[in-house]
């Protein structure tokens, strides 16, 4: 163990070997809840109770394997989570690792550092006093003091931590650390001058480092620091820490948020891009957001083959969209029911996956583009159903292009979204009038326009709406 309440007794480091064994793959804390009631009776009847008293405070034995710092030389961890997912507990243990000695008045690892947030009074409330925060978290014996009108912490030991909010970047000039936490980056308003200036006072020491906990957004300081090689990250979901959190709570939010674009992004912690000049925003797509569809007038399955069938060739993308055709044409509203796009597979395993398609939603017809296959497209799907409907079409232009009369009906407010079509929606919000900027090829998004194509634009590419 790297510290206890006290100095380490042999008793622990005994009674503990099993358990740090077990650990290498799982927490004590799963290890118990998942022991007999004789393991436990035994384990814990092997600890003097002085090592009992330092147990609840031991965070390498109870911590989830994203809150434990990863092995090597990095500058900067980067722990990204969803809300509740324990990365503030992840962050005031950090700093109670860096400062701490064996002893309450040993020397740790860092003497100065910065604990900085979106403002005073969070770094305060959530970083210092908060239920997960360095207060709550540190024994009587190792505790520090509070020191308001320095706006510091001190602990036994003279270690030192001071408070620092990212709405005034230039209080960061002049100071200088061994160590930081930064909390919530992704929201701060002013991250980049705030960062930045972080990153001159991080100076003492033989290897200053940093932490970040946050939920992540779609900012540039962020992307910016997952990029360098000196950056290491953890992850997990809000579903990883349920343990500690309302059940209540994890209900609400997973049946509103579940299968959305903000629930990747709130409660599984993803980092969702918007490509500069994208034809869709995230914000766009939730919008178009429905949890019921209505009674469909036509339903198709638009398929987009690759010009391979390996393990190592792009997705077949293959999407399934209806629409509801009362009024005019310009009040026709289509609806995005499913992504069922298969990655690494044959022509009869694509072929099958879009015959299926069509059984789950009774389409009318497979819309399949035929530019790399030709007509052995549509042979292949019809030798997994002889009586399958097959439209061949091909592309004459490119994919930006034929793209952006598709945009155009979701601008109009006239296409929507089930939950459930996280890959689709990932490579719609990489797609510009430049082209794709993600990797590979948007085969998802190239099946979408395709079936968007067949239901909502005339054979001039044109939407069915007024003015355009």
């Amino acid at each position: 163990m790297q510290r206890s309440f006290a100095e380490t007794p042999e008793s622990w480091q005994a009674a503990g070997s099993s358990i740090l064994t077990q650990r290498a793959m799982r927490s004590g804390a799963a290890w118990l809840a998942s022991a007999t009631p004789d393991q436990i009776d035994a384990f814990l009847g092997g600890l003097s109770d002085q090592t009992l008293a330092a147990l609840p405070w031991v965070f390498e034995f109870w911590a989830l394997p994203h809150q434990l710092p990863p092995e090597g030389a990095w500058k900067t961890w980067v722990i990204m989570g969803g809300r509740g997912a324990g990365k503030t507990r992840a962050g005031a243990e950090w700093v109670r690792a860096e400062v701490e000695g064996a002893r309450p008045c040993d020397a740790g690892r860092a003497r100065r550092v910065a604990l900085v947030g979106e403002t005073l009074d969070q770094v305060r409330e959530v970083m210092i006093f908060g239920e997960s925060g360095i207060m709550a978290c540190s024994p009587p014996d190792r505790r520090p003091e509070w020191q308001a009108g320095r706006r510091r912490l001190l602990w036994p030991n003279g270690a030192v931590a001071e408070v620092y909010s990212a709405h005034e970047p230039d209080s960061l000039r002049g100071p200088q650390f061994d160590a930081a936490w930064v909390d919530e980056l992704a929201k701060w308003k002013k991250a980049e001058p705030s960062w930045d200036m972080l990153q001159f006072a991080l100076r003492l020491g033989r290897h200053p480092r940093q932490v970040v906990t946050t939920t992540p957004q779609n900012v540039a300081v962020l992307k910016a620091i997952l990029r360098n090689p000196s950056t290491v990250i953890t992850h997990a979901p809000t579903e990883a820490n349920r343990a500690y959190l309302a059940a209540s709570f994890l209900e609400e939010v997973q049946t509103r948020y579940a299968g959305t674009r903000l629930g990747r992004q709130e409660l599984d912690g993803v980092l969702l891009e918007d490509a500069e000049g994208a034809l869709w925003t995230s914000a766009g797509i939730e919008a178009a957001r429905v949890d019921e569809v209505p009674r469909l007038d036509r339903v198709v399955v638009a398929v987009d083959p690759p010009v391979t069938g390996t393990n190592t060739s792009d997705e077949c993308g293959i999407v399934v969209v209806g629409v509801q055709m009362q009024g005019a044409p310009q009040e026709w509203r289509a609806f995005v029911l499913e992504d069922a796009t298969v990655a690494g597979a044959s022509p009869d395993q694509w072929a099958r996956a879009a015959v299926a398609a069509r059984d789950r939603h009774g389409a009318e017809r497979i819309v399949a583009e035929v530019n790399q296959g030709g007509d052995l497209v549509a042979r292949v799907i019809r030798s997994v159903d002889g009586m399958a409907p097959v439209k061949a079409v091909r592309a004459s232009r490119g994919k930006a292009a034929r793209a952006e009369p598709v945009a155009a009906l979701y601008e109009q407010g006239r296409v929507k979204h089930v939950r459930g079509l996280a890959g689709l929606e990932d490579q719609m919000c990489r797609m510009t009038v430049q082209g794709y900027q993600g990797k590979g090829s948007p085969d998802r998004v190239d099946a979408l326009v395709w079936a968007l194509s067949e239901l909502m634009v005339d054979p001039g590419g044109r939407p069915r709406v007024r003015g355009l």
